[in-house]
Parts: C-alpha cells; sequence; structure tokens
C-alpha cells in the first residue's frame, strides 16, 4: 500500500535530533518494514541523522508574503501591523502556508505518480490541509496527536490567535478517520474537543529494538573514549528543558557523590539549559564526575546507552503530564533499568523493582535512593536491565506500533488492503 505521511510542523526537521524527529523517522521506517511504499511530506527535512526509507518531499515552513496578507485581509486584520507583531505574523504564517498545502502536496504526488492509499499525518498547531488532502485524493487519514498543542504553545511560546488555533485544530480532529494518541492524557484531551470515542485510540512510542540491542558491542570502547572506563554510570538521553528536571537531577547526584566514588553522570542531549548547567558543573565540586556530550545524532544512541550503567529520566511534577517517554523506551530496549517518577504514562513501562526504580514525582530523596541502588548493586541493575528489555520487545518496537495502528483503522474508512 502507498502511505503519506505527512509532517506540516516546521519545528521538527525530518532529520534532525528532536524527539520528534527520531518518532517521525522511526515510523515511516517501520511502515517501510511492513511491507508500505513511504512518501514522506515535510515543512523541514534538517539534517543530521540517515534519511528513512520514504520519497522525500519538502515544501517549505514559510508562506510568501503576498500569502500572509491574504491571510490578513480574510482575518479583517491590517497587515502592516500584524507583519509587525512577531507572534501574531507567525501565526498567520502558519495560517497562509496551509491554506495552500492540500494542492500542492496533491500537484507534487501526482508529478511523481505517487497515488496514496492512506495519509498519515502528524498534528501540527493552525493545520488542518491535511483533511482536506485526504478530501481531494478520497482516501482515509490517520491523524497522530502528540501533545495538547495549544496549551502548549500558549504557556512556553506564545500564541496571538488562540480562536482560530482551537477552530482548525477542532476541524483537523473531527475530520480524521482515526485519531491517535500518544498518552491517555492527551486522548483525554482530543476527547474533550468532540471526537468521538470509538475513532481515538491510544498508542505510546516505541522503539527500534534491534537496533538497541546491537549498542552492547560499543561499551568499553566508548566508555574508554569518554573517560569513563572503571567509573558506574548513571545516564540521562533528552532535552535540557526545565521539565526534563536536570537541575533536579544534578541536586540529587550532588546529595551522593560524596559516599559513592566510582559514581558519575553522562548526560547526551542538548537544549536551552545546557550552558548553565555546564557552568554549575565546572564551578562546584563534582564537576570532573559530570559530563556532557551536547547533541549527538540518533544513530549513536546506542552506543551511549550501552557506556551506561543505568538512565535516570527525572521529569519534573506537572499535573498534565501528557508525555510518552521516548528515552524511556530506549533505555530499556538496551537493556537498561531506569529510575524515572510514577506520573503519566511511565508506570505502565516500568514495574518498581522488576525493570526499574520509580519514585514520587519531585521527592529528591526517592530519586537519589534509586540511584544508589542501583549504583550499589550490579546484580540487581543488570537483572532489571534484562527484564526492562524484555519489556521493551514486548509489544514496544515500532513495527508492532505500526501495525496495530493500521489494523485500527475503521472499516468503513479502511483503503482495499491496510497490512
Amino acid at each position: 500500500m502507498k502511505v503519506l505521511y505527512l509532517n506540516p510542523d516546521g519545528g521538527i526537521p525530518v532529520l534532525g535530533e528532536k524527539g520528534a524527529s527520531v518518532h517521525v523517522r522511526a515510523f515511516v521506517t517501520a511502515l517501510a518494514a511492513l511491507g508500505h511504499e513511504v512518501a514522506l511530506a515535510c515543512s523541514r527535512l534538517g539534517a543530521g541523522n540517515r534519511p528513512p526509507p520514504a520519497l522525500l518531499l519538502e515544501f517549505g515552513r514559510d508562506a510568501p508574503e503576498s500569502s500572509v496578507r491574504l491571510m490578513c485581509a480574510a482575518l479583517g486584520r491590517d497587515p502592516d501591523s500584524a507583519l509587525a507583531d512577531r507572534q501574531m505574523c507567525r501565526d498567520i504564517g502558519r495560517m497562509a502556508l496551509d491554506a495552500t498545502l492540500a494542492a500542492r502536496v496533491a500537484d507534487d504526488l501526482a508529478a511523481r505518480h505517487f497515488p496514496p492509499a492512506l495519509i498519515y499525518e502528524r498534528h501540527a498547531l493552525f493545520h488542518a490541509s491535511g483533511a482536506a488532502l485526504a478530501r481531494r485524493l478520497g482516501v482515509p487519514r490517520i491523524l497522530e496527536v502528540n501533545a495538547p498543542l495549544i496549551e502548549e504553545q500558549a504557556r512556553h511560546r506564545g500564541l496571538a490567535l488562540r480562536e482560530a488555533a482551537v477552530a482548525i485544530e477542532r476541524r483537523s480532529f473531527l475530520a480524521a478517520d482515526l485519531i491517535v494518541a500518544v498518552s491517555a492524557a492527551v486522548r483525554d484531551y482530543v476527547l474533550a474537543r468532540g471526537v468521538p470515542a470509538d475513532r481515538v485510540m491510544v498508542a505510546a512510542n516505541g522503539v527500534e529494538v534491534a537496533r538497541f540491542t546491537q549498542g552492547a558491542r560499543a561499551r568499553d570502547t566508548r566508555r574508554a573514549r569518554l573517560g569513563l572506563s572503571g567509573a558506574t554510570v548513571c545516564g540521562f538521553i533528552g532535552s535540557f528543558k526545565p521539565w526534563h528536571g536536570m537541575g533536579f537531577l544534578l541536586d540529587a547526584l550532588e546529595d551522593l557523590f560524596a559516599g559513592a566514588d566510582a559514581l558519575h553522570l553522562l548526560a547526551v542531549g542538548d537544549g536551552p539549559l545546557l550552558a548553565g548547567l555546564r557552568a554549575r558543573a565546572a564551578a562546584g565540586r563534582w564537576g570532573h564526575r559530570l559530563h556532557f556530550t551536547g547533541s549527538v545524532p540518533h544513530d549513536d544512541i546506542p552506543a551511549y546507552l550501552a557506556a551506561m550503567d543505568f538512565t535516570v529520566a527525572p521529569y519534573a511534577d506537572q499535573p498534565d503530564f501528557y508525555f510518552s517517554p521516548l528515552k524511556i523506551v530506549e533505555s530499556m530496549a538496551a537493556g537498561r533499568a531506569v529510575v524515572a517518577p510514577a506520573t503519566g504514562q511511565i508506570p505502565e513501562l516500568i514495574t518498581h523493582g522488576e525493570s526499574g526504580w520509580l519514585y514520587a514525582p519531585d521527592d529528591r530523596a526517592g530519586c537519589g535512593a534509586g540511584i544508589s541502588t542501583l549504583a550499589g548493586d550490579l546484580a540487581m541493575r543488570r537483572a532489571m536491565g534484562r527484564a526492562a528489555q524484555t519489556v521493551a520487545a514486548r509489544g514496544w518496537d515500532w513495527t508492532e506500533v505500526a501495525r496495530r495502528i493500521l489494523a485500527a483503522v475503521p472499516a468503513a474508512a479502511r483503503p482495499a488492503r491496510v497490512a
């Protein structure tokens, strides 16, 4: 079956290092592994990682100014004033881009003789063109929703046209034949928008299990290169953003370092807090035991996980924890026990004392107890790692996730062949 994967979010470079970028590539790879032919249409390709096995179509992230001015007029706003307001210009620009996207992608697919039987779209703010494209092509459409984007945008980056965003999102949601929510919290968000429950399923983030089990061969080489031979390595992989809790993790580790001579932190990733954390490490007593790599290609992540003895996912407490933590399932697939807060979807992944260590959110002593226990008990962390790997292999592989999603397309909307 020919499948169009549509990613209109300009903030997600398909070949980049973001977790969302990894998700896009992995899901497209899973579709191909199931025997489907995939075209990936995206706003931004980016660079840094191998492309997935798909026909790649990049349509750009910026609408021409003439289109933005036309959208301003349609909204009854003065173009010069709107273009001078950074947030307003950004929001209207996304709407202007979306207004022409269905026709542009349809024309590109026709020129490349790629008639899709199914559209799989990643939900993006101010975008509903996937619904128009599905109507134009006469094919079913699956919409993947990863977060309450309106709330996220308003809280962290600002949102000028909230009412328009809500209307567009609702139109996109209601036009989907199936909505895939990555967590129960996201499902509840979708249902609150009026989508019938029988058109919504939960499918958490998965992992390419084979890639992460093979990384173990690089363990000694990677540890030697990092100067960690003989160390007990607590690992972190992810984004250095406030809700990922890296400051909290450093606090917990500094409580432990004096009594754990071999304990080191290996933190892999990038983000707005990295520079401050590096400065804190350099100024502190334990800086030589805190190792920050910065951004690395995702293909190298299995080797870095192999260099770690266990990992920590120190998410900050949030009442609306909606994440499906990619880094946790990757750690588990690599055979690494994970220390993490018992919040959101995490207890569905980790069984305390069997495949990892759970603590109450924001409980520094509880997090420290997990780190101390795993650091001091080789047999326990190896047993937990084996159990974690078994869990990851049992239903969390991306190909199995993709298979379940395709099987859930309502019978009335299914193409002639979905598997």
